[in-house]
């Protein structure tokens, strides 16, 4: 039953991914209710398969699929949020094949050996380090747009992707306010895990804190810098990126190495 449900979650999700392209390309203009319509099917579909692949009788299965589940259908729901009533409908083409991908590999897997019942304090602690990674893995795909966005418009390419994007100043104002709440988000997991964990830097959890923090440091350079010098463009690009890559590092990398190789 998980398999066709993530199946069928994968299908809506590759139909909307295809028209958004087709509409940001300027091939169909009238397919944004069909986008939507597959984009929500999808994303209940993913909901349902996030359920079965977290909760076990055993306990909640944190694994490395499981967790990439949740994280990528987080991703969907704000992304289609967030359409509603700004235009990055474009993000689309990101987020959808990132969570088709991330729910396949959680129902095909097999389950992770880290079951087990979790209290309500360290429950806290991973639910709000999952929507700090939620905003974060956001706040990447937007600075790439951003990114793509300000080279074609220094080489005149106006058309296509870029005409369909909303202004540049909005566009950068829009990744800081995504970087703003998933650095609240991460600075009140951060400080849950000194509350709720017994021992951060016990030889499990060690690299997944120093990374985490080195990606907190990052993200609070950069805020500054937004505030007190004007940071922005590729300078904001590049530090958002950064901040991300050792931010999932810490993440997935600790759990690849944790699951797969020791």
């Amino acid at each position: 039953m998980l398999i066709f449900i993530s199946l069928f979650a994968v299908i809506c999700y590759a139909i909307a991914s295809w028209l958004q392209w087709q509409r940001a390309t300027g091939r169909r203009l009238d397919v944004r209710p069909a986008v939507l319509i597959s984009g929500v099917l999808g994303f209940v579909a993913h909901g349902v398969s996030v359920y079965h692949t977290l909760h076990h009788e055993a306990g909640i299965d944190l694994g490395l699929f499981s967790m990439g589940s949740l994280i990528s259908w987080l991703v969907a729901a704000l992304v289609i949020g967030s359409s509603l009533r700004q235009r990055i409908d474009n993000l689309f083409i990101g987020v959808f094949p990132m969570a088709a991908l991330a729910v396949l590999l959680a129902a095909i897997m097999p389950v992770s050996d880290t079951l087990k019942p979790y209290g309500s304090g360290l429950f806290l602690h991973i639910l709000l380090s999952v929507l700090a990674y939620s905003i974060f893995t956001l706040s990447a795909l937007q600075a790439i747009l951003l990114w793509r966005q300000q080279l074609a418009l220094k080489q005149h390419h106006t058309r296509g992707l870029v005409a369909s994007l909303p202004p540049l100043q909005i566009m950068e104002k829009l990744l800081f306010e995504m970087l703003w709440v998933g650095f609240i988000l991460l600075s009140i997991s951060l400080l849950s895990g000194w509350l709720f964990v017994e021992n951060l830097f016990a030889q499990h959890l060690v690299h997944k804190t120093l990374l985490s923090i080195a990606a907190w440091l990052i993200y609070a350079t950069l805020l500054a810098g937004r505030k007190l010098l004007g940071w922005r463009g590729i300078t904001a690009i590049r530090w958002t990126i950064g901040g991300f890559l050792l931010l999932m590092l810490g993440y997935f990398g600790s759990k690849l190495v944790m699951e797969f190789i020791l």
